[in-house]
């Protein structure tokens, strides 16, 4: 895999799914509470140009709960921008589309919105298909701006940037809370090694544990084939005397890992990345048992601030559903497009190409006040912003800030 520099970077979440977050969890249900099909779009009245802005996402079957989060998110930014004035004057189009996390039906996704006309893409969701679809948007000169693919490979292009923290950069960012808060001296990994987003992060995590003082007791691995019984890796756990385990894995391995802890009579402190988001939205899960589970995630819903109030109210009233980490990075990702256009005072009559050099050109000369925090990009299209970490009370994220 190439690697690309993390100059600047530090992490953290929602957060986020591939794969996923990186993510490419394949058993997340459909949020049915989204109140949007499938292509629904904004579409201004009036004649004239207006800019053009296409997303990507599983909106139906595996990875929905993310894909609609994000599309759903940019979908709001658009309205809120368009009924503020829109961006230097102009007014935004947005379509969105499907993909299943399927990566050719993502580049089938990429060639209807490329056909309405899309000049900017939000997307797509999870890191397989951003890898797959950014050969295509390199290939036609479209600027890209992932939320929440994670893995390295996702910002290879110049024309590809991400809000969300690249892989190895989670993993070394957890160790990091965890050793500077003192939340845990001795430490367990459970991790699955067919996958490059847990796999990455549990060994850059393992690396920065040194720096921190932490003592990794046990590291166990599991595979896409043995997500099923995780006894054997939980009584490690326990004869090893791991304090706390890191679980840089996605949710529905998590719960059934707390499930099966929990019957085994295992009593750690248990901290995850992004994957662990979702956790409390399984069918068939006992959520009490993630009671005190912590994770880093750019975004708590919970959070006082007048921006986060008033967008997860608007987003509540508008999909009847709170908002996760994956549709704050959306919001903050369409945001962005606009604080760089404006830099730019470009209009939405220029060149795709133009469109996408003076992105690529501006979006290292701004600096966001979103949702996850104060981010500036390197011209990597890395987001440097500060961690956050959440733990869950109640049932919900409360932030440990």
């Amino acid at each position: 895999m190439k690697m690309k520099k993390f100059a600047g970077l530090v992490l953290a979440t929602a957060m986020t799914a591939s794969l996923f977050a990186g993510c490419g969890n394949t058993d997340q249900k459909k949020d049915a509470s989204s109140n949007n099909d499938a292509n629904s779009s904004v579409e201004p009245a009036g004649d004239g140009p207006v800019w053009k802005i296409g997303a990507i996402g599983p909106l139906t079957g595996a990875g929905a709960n993310y894909g609609n989060a994000v599309c759903d998110a940019a979908e709001l930014a658009v309205k809120e921008i368009n009924a503020a004035g829109g961006i230097n004057g102009y007014q935004i189009a947005y379509k969105k589309e499907d993909d299943e996390l399927d990566n050719e039906k993502s580049v089938n996704a990429y060639n209807a919105l490329k056909d309405w006309g899309m000049q900017i893409l939000v997307g797509p969701t999870t890191s397989d298909c951003t890898i797959a679809v950014a050969d295509l948007t390199k290939a036609d000169n479209v600027f890209q701006i992932t939320p929440s693919g994670s893995a390295v490979e996702c910002t290879k292009y110049d024309n590809v940037f991400r809000v969300c923290f690249a892989d190895p950069a989670q993993g070394a960012k957890s160790a990091e809370y965890i050793g500077t808060h003192s939340i845990a001296k001795k430490v367990g990994i459970i991790y699955d090694s067919s996958t490059t987003y847990s796999s990455g992060i549990e060994q850059s995590f393992v690396e920065e544990a040194k720096n921190q003082g932490l003592e990794v007791v046990a590291a166990e691995a599991f595979t896409a084939d043995t997500k099923t019984d995780f006894t054997a890796q939980l009584q490690k756990m326990k004869d090893s005397g791991a304090e706390l385990v890191f679980l840089p894995i996605y949710y529905s391995e998590a719960a059934t890992i707390l499930t099966q802890a929990s019957s085994m009579g295992l009593s750690v402190k248990w901290f995850g990345c992004d994957g662990l988001d979702g956790m409390l939205d399984m069918d068939n899960f006992d959520a009490s048992l993630a009671e005190g589970v912590m994770l880093l995630t750019p975004f708590a819903a919970d959070a006082t601030d007048d921006l986060t109030t008033k967008f997860v109210s608007s987003y509540k009233e508008a999909y009847k559903v709170t908002p996760n980490q994956f549709a704050a990075d959306s919001y903050d990702a369409v945001y962005a497009l606009k604080a760089a256009l404006e830099k730019a005072d470009l209009k939405p009559d220029a060149s795709t190409a133009d469109i996408t050099a003076a992105l690529k050109a501006n979006m290292t000369e701004i600096e966001l006040a979103g949702l996850t925090g104060n981010i500036k990009w390197t011209a990597d299209g890395e987001p440097d912003k500060n961690p956050k970490a959440v733990v869950i009370k109640n049932g919900t994220y409360v932030s440990m800030e």
